[in-house]
């Protein structure tokens, strides 16, 4: 097996090769790719059944145009480039992993930090490019961006490496990620370590070229270990494995018997090993299944004469295809481990080493897969374990950053390039407590301005800016026009009386609310005058109603109780009827006059006493308060009587509220009314909405308490039926909308957010003003707890006084003779009118009756003993 691939290379003259390929990476781009496609033409013209290599992206993308013509599969184990796919190139066989895997790690360790922004410095060729792009992608899944993507000549200097740095050391964002080869990341990290760019603030993060670097050369001299202390780099990972520690003592053996350099094994060079496997393996396979090497002519080439270039001499390999398909139908295990092919042309499961570089060597942090993510435990231990990438299992270990720190760099700064912030407020016309511009100073002040600086001032870090008025101050501007103005880079921020809301937070970042902010309903309220029925204004109709029928219940539940036993409770018929009303409504003043002798009795009327204590209480707490609390009233109840009614509708200039209404609401436009002061506020509601004017005004809690500091004779209607809050507005994925929220939670939690509130807001005579519009009227759900006691107890009290008339009756019919006649159809009704005869009669008057029968019975007993 071997022995056949060692004859399809022997007869390339290989040194030629070589020496060909080292003077063209010596040209110039243009004219080494043009050097390149000749070398491969002359490569091509041997008959060979497929090409291991070349390690260089470029030159991969040159032969693969090659290979596709003469069918020759291409196994590349250094050729990373994303854009080299197997839909373009279908001879293409990548036995190593792609970069665009290795940008996704690199996307997810920018994520894992929550970093949003990154700088990517690279050689403009098509290896850097092509990765770059694939890493902006990735980021953009993430929502995260390359703020600036800083290129280097193909073969650049240390002057045009320092022009790039100083370039990117003026930009806002710390995160740096480098694709480059080796050499040109030691001229990168070298020039950073001179311009102290490798200092406390910044993050590197290097591709596996770097790796590479460090694998084969370690220990590399202190000078250069020194340049790229706390870098963050990602190695190509290879399983610990017999095979693999075998294959580096072979390697070390042979380097120094005979060369005596010390030069290692690098995981480029592991896939290289395993890249020769693989094509014998499959050559091996295109054997047994009866492949033959064999060429054709390729007619297209046939009448073509250009130059040197002997294009008839160049055959297509007959077998190519067979042979491609055993390539990708490889599944052994090689010293990388489980090499198999996805359909995408992919080694399954690729993974990488997240390394640290510190002191003289590096430190691993933890590992990247496609099947896991980020984690501190090996890849191939979870291979086993159904996936889960949820955010608590991605884990690293701690970094030691540049400047020799383990906090998390924050990963951005302003920029050291003079620029300010541009911060844009709104120029209002009215309610300039809140922001406002000195009309001949110029400057800007209010609540809202103050707690921005307050914020900014507790940032740990400065912030140049300069606040930029926006609006004429004779009207309020929109605030939909000035938040947009950050999406077109008008702006950098927007602070003032911002509301955030749905649509706004779709195009910007908010800061935490720093005050509470929801739409209410203001209205006109008049006075309510005392009414000669003002007492029955207390309790609503069914409290009314459900009071009386329980008088009534309790006393005749009381009359049943105490009637056979209680002469006060019996009489005639009209006589006992009075009884039971006057028993009963005379328990609201405890003036009745009746006793209660039976337990029972005394049982109910203790409870229903209590009843009428709390009754009586809130009765004349509530009236108490009707008569002496001045009571307002309004037509309007709340957001709902609006949505019900046809009447004109006020809202403030520029607010949400007039699309909020309409929108949401579907209330329609011709209802609206715009104002653009509280004076027009109080004319609009003054003159109603039959002179030209509204019925209420809706606005933003805020600007409605300030309105009615002033203005006593309005207030709000209803509860506020949205939640919302001001904060301020900055750019999507803006780092700084986050510090300054960590700021305004920190004024919130020291008291200087409420001392600003009081110092611009403070509140006036009428703001203090909570007389609710209607009474709050005593209704029967506060007291249908008593009542439901009251009634269980009656019932009781009835149940147990039933029982006990039962149980008399009987011993008391047991002793008197029933007749024939009696029996039958009609036994039954004359029973029960004896019951309730007997419930009837008196106790006393019961037992005198059974006494006098037993003496009578005694005595006839007596004289028939006699007889």
């Amino acid at each position: 097996m071997m022995s056949t691939l060692i004859q399809a290379y022997s007869r390339v003259p290989s040194s030629l090769l070589i020496r060909k390929t080292l003077n063209a990476m010596a040209l110039s781009a243009l004219w080494k790719r043009m050097v390149l496609f000749s070398i491969a033409f002359q490569f091509m013209e041997a008959d060979i059944v497929a090409v291991v290599g070349p390690q260089c992206s470029m030159i991969a993308h040159t032969i693969s145009h090659v290979a596709n013509e003469l069918q020759v599969p291409l196994l590349s184990f250094g050729a990373t480039d994303p854009a080299l796919s197997t839909l373009q190139f279908p001879f293409f066989i990548r036995t190593t992993q792609s970069d665009l895997f290795q940008m996704q790690a690199v996307a997810e360790i920018v994520s894992y930090y929550q970093w949003k922004e990154v700088i990517a410095i690279f050689v403009d060729d098509e290896y850097g490019r092509n990765g770059v792009s694939a890493l902006g992608d990735k980021l953009a899944e993430r929502r995260s961006k390359i703020s600036f993507k800083a290129a280097l000549p193909p073969e650049p200097n240390r002057s045009d490496v320092t022009d790039l740095l100083i370039k990117v050391a003026l930009m806002e964002s710390r995160v740096l990620v480098l694709h480059a080869n080796p050499t040109v990341s030691l001229i990168v990290f070298s020039v950073a370590n001179y311009l102290q760019m490798m200092s406390n603030g910044y993050v590197w993060i290097a591709t596996d070229s770097l790796t590479a670097l460090l694998d084969s050369r370690a220990p590399l001299s202190a000078q250069i270990m020194e340049s790229m202390q706390g870098v963050i780099a990602l190695r190509q990972h290879t399983a610990d494995s017999k095979k693999k520690s075998e294959l580096v003592a072979r390697w070390s053996g042979l380097v120094k018997n005979q060369t005596g350099d010390n030069f290692h094994i690098n995981s480029y060079g592991f896939y290289a090993y395993d890249t020769v496997w693989i094509l014998a393996r499959a050559l091996d396979a295109f054997f047994n299944d009866g492949g033959i090497v064999s060429f054709s002519n390729d007619s297209r080439l046939r009448d073509i004469q250009e130059g040197n270039l002997n294009l008839q001499a160049m055959s297509v390999f007959d077998g190519g295809k067979l042979l491609l398909d055993k390539i990708r139908q490889t599944n052994m295990s090689g010293v990388i481990g489980s090499i198999q092919f996805d359909s995408n042309g992919y080694l399954i499961h690729p993974a990488y080493d997240i390394i640290n570089v510190v002191g003289t060597g590096f430190r691993m942090v933890g590992y990247w897969s496609n099947y896991s993510g980020l984690s501190i435990v090996p890849p191939e231990t979870l291979y086993s374990k159904p996936p889960n990438r949820s955010s608590v299992n991605q884990q690293l270990h701690s970094v030691i950053w540049p400047g020799e720190t383990i906090t998390k760099p924050r990963g951005w700064v302003f920029p050291n390039n003079g620029k300010e912030l541009r911060i844009g407020v709104p120029n209002r016309a009215s309610y300039q407590e809140f922001v406002s511009e000195e009309p001949h100073a110029g400057t800007i002040k209010g609540y809202c301005i103050d707690v921005f600086v307050a914020a900014v001032n507790l940032l740990p870090y400065p912030v140049p800016y300069r606040f930029i008025p926006f609006g004429n101050g004779h009207q309020n501007p929109s605030y939909t026009e000035l938040v947009n103005k950050i999406i077109t880079n008008e702006f950098d921020g927007v602070v003032g009386d911002i509301a955030i809301v749905t649509n706004r937070t779709r195009i910007v970042d908010f800061t935490q609310p720093y005050i509470e902010s929801g739409l209410v309903v203001v209205a006109p309220v008049k006075k309510q005058h005392s009414s000669p029925w003002a007492f029955l204004r207390p309790f609503s109709i069914e409290m009314w109603c459900v009071t009386g029928l329980f008088f009534l219940f309790v006393g005749v539940v009381v009359w049943i109780l105490e009637h056979r036993n209680n002469d006060e409770f019996r009489g005639p018929p009209r006589k006992q009827l009075v009884t039971i009303f006057w028993f009963s409504f005379s328990t609201l003043f405890f003036a009745h006059r009746e006793n209660t002798v039976s337990t029972l009795g005394r049982a109910v009327l203790i409870i229903w006493l209590f009843v009428v204590l709390i009754i009586q209480s809130s009765y004349t707490a509530s009236l108490t308060s009707i008569l002496t609390v001045q009571q307002l009233s309004s037509p309007i109840k709340g957001i709902d009587t609006l949505m019900a009614s046809n009447e004109p509708i006020g809202f403030q200039v520029g607010s949400f509220a007039e699309n909020y209404l309409t929108e949401e609401l579907n209330i329609p436009r011709s209802r609206l009314k715009a104002l653009g002061s509280p004076s027009e506020y109080a004319h609009a509601l003054e003159l109603g909405p039959s002179n030209g004017g509204v019925v209420a005004v809706v606005d933003e809690r805020p600007y409605v308490e300030d309105f009615l500091s002033t203005q006593c004779g309005y207030t709000i209607v209803g509860s506020e039926f949205t939640k919302s809050g001001w904060g301020f507005a900055f750019p999507r994925d803006s780092p700084l909308a986050i510090d300054m929220s960590t700021a305004i939670l920190a004024l919130s939690e020291n008291g200087d957010l409420q001392k600003i509130h009081d110092k611009w807001l403070t509140r006036g005579a009428c703001s203090s003003t909570t007389d609710e519009l209607d009474s709050n009227r005593l209704n029967l759900s506060s007291f249908w707890g008593l009542f439901l006691i009251c009634g269980i107890a009656c019932f009781i009290a009835l149940l147990v006084y039933l029982v006990q008339m039962v149980r008399q009756f009987i011993r008391h019919s047991v002793g008197e003779e029933i007749s024939s006649s009696e029996r039958g159809s009609t036994r039954s009704g004359r029973s029960l009118h004896r019951f309730l005869s007997f419930v009837d009669d008196r106790e006393e008057d019961v037992k005198n009756r059974s006494r006098t029968r037993q003496l009578q019975m005694s005595a006839r007993n007596g004289s028939e003993v006699e007889s």
